[in-house]
């Protein structure tokens, strides 16, 4: 029996990191854990709008009852608003943002590129924080939305009252069962989902239009009673500009549209530097879906608000949070309304698979690439688990209700949005097209402006935000300092220089002397070889190469490095290195020197003067300080073997 445990975990780990960042790599996980993945995988276009669909597509369980409660009779026209905000400004924006960040990362992507060092990691886990908001509050706010259908189908209701928090709990866990299966079978069931659903709410529209168009007095008592409230047209699309924001959920889904981009499979020829038919692709999922969605946005605004009593949206009321139910059940009968129930209920669960693939395909774009999280987290399954744990925080805090987590969620998918439509603004700024520049502009305000409003009217979504953004940063600077000793040096590239100075010195003793660079005179490396061969008593008939490395970006963690190699004054030999890490840059070549001569190389170094928890600090930001023992450190995880360890010598 001792046997077969050991076994067991060894299966169960292999199982959980089978497919090491499957969720599409390109452009960022790099470094040797990464794994290629084969050319051309993906699903159609239109598959994967059904993933980003139910999403987008299950807002219409709420939506229309939003609309109404906010704006009541003028619900269709501030619909028509939301229409040509989504037609005129998110999608143009986000069919911007699939040109210039093709594999998934979306605009974080393009802002990321704007600011460099420390400044833009933390810009990044800022909205990175916005993004885990949106996508983790759509898993919640969706399960507990479906169990709220669930609940409310009056042949169900004596029997799960009071289990919301059960029931959301149960969708949560499913929907993660879903993802540790595999994700094919995610999209297999979000096209089911969205096909069935949409022909479902398709029948709705047809039956609520033909009820209004039959009955008397309808429409006629409705623009009455708009007139009357609001005396002209001018003053309704001012009204319905005041109370845009509230509407802003119907705006969901766009990220996630770019997020899951990685998945549309494009032309064969496509390559992962110019994917230009999965740029086409995904121009025609935002463009089929925003359609599709402003299509039934306007015809359920209408035929919800001119149907169903204004008493019915309010809380406690028939058609509170599910006003297109409430009208299959009423119009064409118990049974249809039961099958709509199911379905509804079904997307709005699924609806968080879409916010999952966008985590999976968002997170580890980064934290990994920054250091900032373990090695397992470029793994899907694993990932998979820590977002469905915090799911089920979420829902527990906020105890399953839909209402206490739509500020959040606004304020999640507007944050999003705005900082896309001022991304594509910038790149178009610099591609001098004056005309797209304007216009990225304006939506630009437009969105802030909507950004702005939910937060001053729902503050706690910014709150929730913070949270996120706080416990990202926490965790990621965490990781980054258990990480801090790792080589994170991809591969090392020797010129012809270089290799001529190792194969020489293979022949004796490879011994190096890491210098940081002054004047780089003569005088600088004679007094530095005297000094080093003082301090460690090493004959003069001994020679060396000088190191002397360059910190680029200390902020980056894994990259490649390459060396060049000259000749100064005639007689020292150099060897310049350009790395984000000292250390990391010392070890790396060492180590590589070592694997290319068989020969077991030394390294000689001074004391580094100064508080020894200060200079790890400056390592820790600045990618230097505390250099020979960081580098003996490096080495020692890198190479658990210490016969075969290179030599650290400090004096």
């Amino acid at each position: 029996m001792a046997t077969e445990h050991p076994a067991h975990t060894g299966r169960l780990r292999a199982w959980m990191l089978e497919g090491l960042s499957d969720m599409g790599k390109a452009g960022g996980h790099t470094g040797p854990h990464a794994e290629p993945e084969p050319p051309h995988k993906g699903q159609r276009w239109y598959r994967v709008m059904c993933l980003t669909g139910v999403d987008y597509f299950s807002t219409l369980g709420y939506q229309p009852g939003i609309a109404a409660l906010a704006a009541g009779l003028l619900s269709p026209v501030a619909t028509l608003v939301l229409v040509a905000v989504t037609l005129a400004g998110a999608l143009p924006v986000y069919r911007r943002v699939s040109e210039e960040s093709p594999h998934g990362e979306g605009s974080i992507a393009m802002l990321e590129r704007l600011l460099s060092f420390w400044k833009g990691k933390l810009f990044v886990l800022t909205l990175l924080g916005f993004a885990a908001t949106d996508f983790l509050i759509t898993i919640t706010l969706s399960a507990a939305d479906a169990s709220t259908h669930l609940i409310e189908n009056p042949h169900l209701t004596s029997t799960l009252h009071g289990q919301q928090m059960l029931i959301t709990l149960l969708l949560v866990a499913l929907l993660g069962a879903v993802f540790l299966k595999g994700f094919l079978e995610a999209i297999g069931v979000a096209f089911a989902l969205v096909a069935v659903y949409l022909a479902l709410n398709a029948v709705v529209v047809v039956a609520g239009l033909w009820h209004v168009l039959t009955a008397e007095n309808l429409v006629t008592d409705w623009t009455s009673a708009l007139i009357t409230q609001h005396g002209n047209v001018f003053a309704m699309i001012g009204v319905s500009l005041l109370v845009f924001p509230k509407l802003a959920l119907g705006l969901s889904g766009f990220e996630t549209g770019v997020a899951v981009m990685p998945h549309v499979r494009g032309d064969p020829d496509d390559t992962e530097e110019k994917p230009t038919g999965r740029i086409r692709d995904t121009k025609k999922l935002l463009t089929t879906a925003a359609l599709i969605m402003s299509a039934f946005l306007i015809t359920t605004s209408f035929i919800t608000t001119v149907l169903i009593p204004a008493d019915e949206f309010k809380p406690g009321g028939k058609a509170n949070g599910r006003a297109l139910a409430y009208l299959a059940h009423a119009y064409l009968g118990g049974a249809f309304g039961t099958v709509y129930d199911l379905s509804t209920i079904a997307i709005l669960w699924f609806a968080g698979a879409s916010a999952m693939a966008g985590l999976l395909n968002l997170m580890p774009r980064y934290l990994p690439r920054y250091g900032m999280a373990p090695h397992w987290a470029r793994a899907v399954r694993p990932m998979v688990m820590v977002f469905t744990l915090v799911a089920f925080l979420v829902t527990w805090i906020f105890d399953a209700n839909v209402d206490k987590q739509g500020g959040a969620y606004a304020t999640g998918v507007l944050v999003l949005m705005s900082s896309a439509a001022i991304a594509v603004t910038i790149a178009a700024r610099r591609a001098r097209q004056r005309g797209w520049t304007i216009g990225f502009a304006i939506v630009s305000a437009v969105l802030l402006y909507v950004t702005v409003a939910n937060v001053i009217e729902r503050p706690d979504g910014v709150k929730i935000g913070a949270c996120f953004i706080v416990g990202i940063m926490l965790v990621s600077f965490l990781s980054r300092l258990a990480r801090a000793f790792e080589l994170r040096v991809t591969h090392v590239e020797l010129d012809d220089m270089a290799q001529r100075f190792i194969r020489d010195m293979s022949h004796r003793r490879i011994r190096f002397i890491a210098n940081k660079p002054g004047h780089r005179d003569m005088a600088e490396y004679r007094d530095k070889i005297e000094q080093i061969r003082a301090d460690n008593d090493v004959p003069s008939t001994e020679d060396f190469v000088f190191v002397e490395v360059t910190v680029t970006d200390p902020s980056e963690f894994e990259s490649g490095m390459a060396v060049r190699g000259e000749v100064l004054h005639n007689r020292y030999r150099v060897l310049t290195l350009e790395s984000s890490s000292i250390p990391n840059a010392l070890a790396a070549l060492l180590l590589h020197a070592r694997d290319v001569t068989g020969c077991t190389p030394h390294i000689y170094f001074e004391w580094t003067e100064g508080n020894p928890f200060a200079n790890f600090l400056r390592f820790f930001l600045f990618g230097q300080g505390e250099v020979a023992p960081v580098t003996r450190e490096v080495l020692r995880e890198a190479e658990p073997n210490r016969p075969l360890r290179p030599r650290v010598h400090t004096g």
